[in-house]
């Protein structure tokens, strides 16, 4: 029998599809057929078998029908648990960018009006100084086009703060066990640079290790300097904190059980605290001197 979106043809017989244009759709997806016998349809089949009556209506037909499948297709794709996530964290990130970007105009604008700041500019912080605008306008009720710009600053650091704990909670839902290893926010940046969870589940070992290294691994191919060792999971405690010459291979270790613990959030979707238990003894080894044949 020979199955196609608007009907089944079997020893001659054809029995056309009864249903919508969204029916048809999910009806076409579902089909699987061995592409060595598959015969693709045309109109004259489909008037055959009375699902319509010439090809002008075929082909109206099946417009509609990829349609329908592409609306289904879009609301399936924006429907993952990822999604918002993966949009949340890039934000995030956005926000981060802009702080500094502004922090720093600021804080140069500052200088200007108060040059004889210069030398103590250089040992405050940006944003340490933006605060403390922002809070003296405040005292004083407003004016100002620079307080105003500071307090402004100060309100998308705040947003900036709480945006964090939530993607740090979400990231705990979407990725648990990912998380559980690495900790929320580090692990929703992950997704970030991996483009999704499906995505991630899907890389080795080293490709997670330099994620977020981008610059530094075109330096290395290009210029054949030495290879990153680590790119965004420099952020665990078990990998800054390590010795120089040991980074490299706690790292490796990290990010083998990262690989593991990404395939687990995308198939299962729950915490498995076996592996858990597993992977974070086995990473506190790496970490530890003198284990491993480490000195």
């Amino acid at each position: 029998m020979q199955s196609f979106w608007f009907g089944d043809i079997s020893e001659g017989h054809c029995t056309p599809f009864t249903g919508d244009a969204a029916a048809c759709a999910r009806r076409a997806r579902e089909i699987r057929i061995s592409m060595d016998a598959f015969i693709p349809p045309d109109w004259q089949q489909a008037v055959a078998c009375g699902f319509c009556h010439d090809r002008a209506e075929y082909l109206s037909l099946l417009q509609k029908v990829c349609i329908a499948g592409s609306e289904q297709a879009v609301r399936d794709q924006y429907a993952a648990k990822d999604v918002e996530l993966l949009q949340m964290v890039r934000t995030l990130d956005e926000m981060d960018t802009v702080i500094n970007v502004l922090s720093e105009r600021v804080a140069d604008w500052y200088q200007i009006r108060h040059p004889s700041f210069s030398r103590k500019y250089r040992r405050t912080p940006a944003h340490v100084l933006v605060k403390s605008i922002s809070e003296r306008n405040r005292e004083r009720g407003g004016g100002g086009a620079l307080g105003k710009v500071a307090a402004e600053i100060t309100s998308l650091a705040d947003a900036r703060t709480a945006l964090a704990k939530e993607v740090s909670a979400r990231a705990c839902e979407v990725m648990p066990n990912t998380s559980a290893l690495i900790g929320g926010l580090v692990a929703a940046r992950l997704l970030s640079h991996a483009g999704g969870l499906k995505e991630l589940s899907r890389l080795p070992a080293s490709a997670i290790q330099v994620l977020g290294a981008r610059t530094a691994l075109f330096m290395h191919i290009r210029t054949h300097a030495p290879s990153p060792k680590h790119g965004i999971i420099f952020q665990h405690r078990r990998v800054h904190n390590a010795p120089r010459d040991a980074r490299g291979k706690v790292a490796r270790v990290l990010a083998g059980k990262l690989a593991i613990a990404a395939r687990l959030d995308f198939y299962r979707g729950c915490a498995v605290p076996s592996f858990l238990d597993d992977a974070q003894a086995r990473i506190d080894r790496a970490g530890a001197p003198g284990e491993d044949g480490q000195p």
